[in-house]
């Protein structure tokens, strides 16, 4: 090979793969700027919209319902008890506490380390800072942050968020179906209305008593077709025979 071929073989392959490329980026743009696919990002940016809005009523009607509850919506939560022999869920002063208890919890947890203090002391604040980066204030009450709790708050939002949701979508569903529905129904009418002005376009029915045709006469069709598209002599589907067909007549 000179010089001169393998450098017109070099361009051709660089301009090949440029036109790939141009392919690619081609089919990349028509999925893009396809209705699904932006409708679906559309759908995808409101519905986490709506899902926030829904989660902020629902946290006020439950705060508003459970106003009475002690720390209201965020006290809702049960401790449940420590592994037998398991330290890391006993916390050092307890699993949990209420804030009216932070003052002698804070005195308690110095002593665990030795350490005597009164409410006056100069180093209280230090201990109380110590002491509430182990626990978790839900409501009124302290939680130690390696204890198992059930946050029933949490629950009872995301259950009725989720019924919420689960209506609107259903309604919206519906509302969607039956306006496809309409849409067809016109279609149909405005359709059987111009069938009525010209009667001679109209498509045949379909003879029930008509065979239906085998696997072998749409493959023979298909043939015909491909053959026809390729600027081939085809013969007639009739006159194509599968070799199982000669093979039983004779």
């Amino acid at each position: 090979m000179t010089k001169e071929e393998k450098k017109a073989a070099k361009a051709q392959r660089r301009a090949e793969r440029k036109e790939k490329g141009k392919g690619l980026w081609a089919e990349f743009k028509e999925f893009i700027n396809k209705g699904n696919a932006f409708m679906l990002a559309v759908g995808v940016v409101i519905g986490g919209a709506f899902s926030a809005i829904v989660n902020s009523v629902v946290n006020i009607l439950l705060s508003v319902a459970t106003w009475g509850v002690p720390g209201g919506l965020k006290g809702l939560v049960t401790v449940l008890p420590a592994a037998p022999g398991n330290l890391a869920q006993q916390g050092p002063v307890g699993q949990s506490f209420s804030s009216s208890q932070l003052v002698q919890k804070t005195i308690d947890f110095a002593a665990t380390q030795e350490v005597t203090i009164t409410k006056d002391s100069d180093t209280f604040v230090q201990w109380q800072t110590a002491l509430l980066g182990k626990y978790t204030l839900h409501g009124t009450t302290y939680t130690f942050n390696g204890a198992a709790t059930i946050d029933w708050g949490a629950v009872l939002t995301a259950i009725i968020s989720f019924l919420i949701i689960a209506v609107v979508l259903f309604i919206i569903v519906k509302l969607v179906n039956a306006a496809s529905a309409k849409k067809a129904q016109m279609e149909e009418e405005a359709l059987e209305r111009y069938y009525l002005k010209h009667p001679e376009e109209r498509p045949a029915p379909e003879d029930p008593a008509k065979p239906k045709p085998t696997t072998e006469e749409l493959l023979a069709s298909i043939l015909v077709e491909l053959k026809k598209a390729n600027g081939e002599e085809a013969p007639e589907p009739e006159e194509i025979v599968a070799p199982e067909t000669e093979a039983a007549e004779e």
